[in-house]
């Protein structure tokens, strides 16, 4: 595995904003030549443009994100969600018996309130990845630069205060979702960003069968599982168990990404 072409964190933030301009640009054009119909059907395609790139989470259309791990082997990277919560600790007993291992993107938040949880993660050969400041998840798409920099920011200094000396290299958005003031931030604090390839909807899915026959279907060497903790139905560890058994079956390894200092 190549580290230098996994984690790569934004080089060229404001790229989309001159790609933009170009593009309105060409759409008055467009309108001032062939009238209004063209120039309006121009425009309604460049903004949907603009509105796919943030709502798609494995766009790349604002900056790099991780979708699979390049690798041929039965090898799947287990990423956990929404975390610390009250399954935490019963989800690291999991990886441990199972000798699987993961990475928790965590909300700050939730760490701050949790943080013997967060130092146990680590303790036990996990990875920590960063999920924003208070997973708002019906308004993270849309926020402007300044909510967004509190979102990555400062939720990457909570972060890194509670894990002294601990490199942070991932960051998941909130639902996928990542949109054109993402990057920059992203750039400042020397993070990837990370999609999935393989999930189950286990956030608000109770079946462990149904969830675990989801995340196998898009399942390769390399997929990136979704998977998710502390959900209301509180069948999260349940699910975790089932798929962890399917993942042995199947002869698929949880490894988690390193990448050289």
């Amino acid at each position: 595995m190549n580290p230098v072409a996994v984690h790569r964190p934004p080089r060229r933030p404001l790229a989309w904003l001159w790609l933009f301009a170009a593009s309105q640009a060409l759409v008055l054009g467009l309108w001032l030549w062939l009238g209004w119909r063209i120039g309006l059907t121009a425009l309604l395609l460049s903004h949907a443009v603009m509105f796919w790139g943030t709502l798609w989470p494995r766009s790349r259309l604002f900056s790099p994100v991780l979708t699979r791990l390049p690798t041929r082997e039965r090898e799947v990277w287990l990423t956990i969600d929404d975390g610390p919560s009250e399954d935490t600790a019963a989800m690291l007993d999991l990886l441990d018996a199972h000798g699987a291992r993961a990475t928790f993107f965590v909300v700050a938040e939730r760490a701050r309130a949790r943080p013997e949880l967060l130092r146990q993660i680590v303790q036990r050969g996990h990875g920590i990845g960063h999920h924003s400041a208070d997973h708002p998840s019906a308004a993270f798409w849309r926020l402007g630069p300044g909510a967004m920099r509190r979102q990555i920011v400062d939720a990457d200094r909570t972060l890194r205060e509670l894990l002294p000396g601990y490199r942070l290299q991932w960051f998941r958005a909130v639902v996928g979702m990542a949109n054109p003031f993402t990057a920059r931030w992203l750039r400042d604090c020397g993070l990837a960003r990370v999609a999935w390839s393989a999930r189950g909807f286990d956030a608000v899915a109770a079946d462990p069968a149904t969830v675990v026959a989801r995340v196998e279907r898009g399942l390769a060497p390399g997929a990136i599982v979704l998977m998710h903790e502390g959900a209301r139905h509180g069948r999260n560890v349940e699910t975790m168990a089932v798929l962890l058994r399917r993942l042995r079956e199947l002869g698929y390894r949880c490894v988690v990404p390193t990448v050289a200092p």
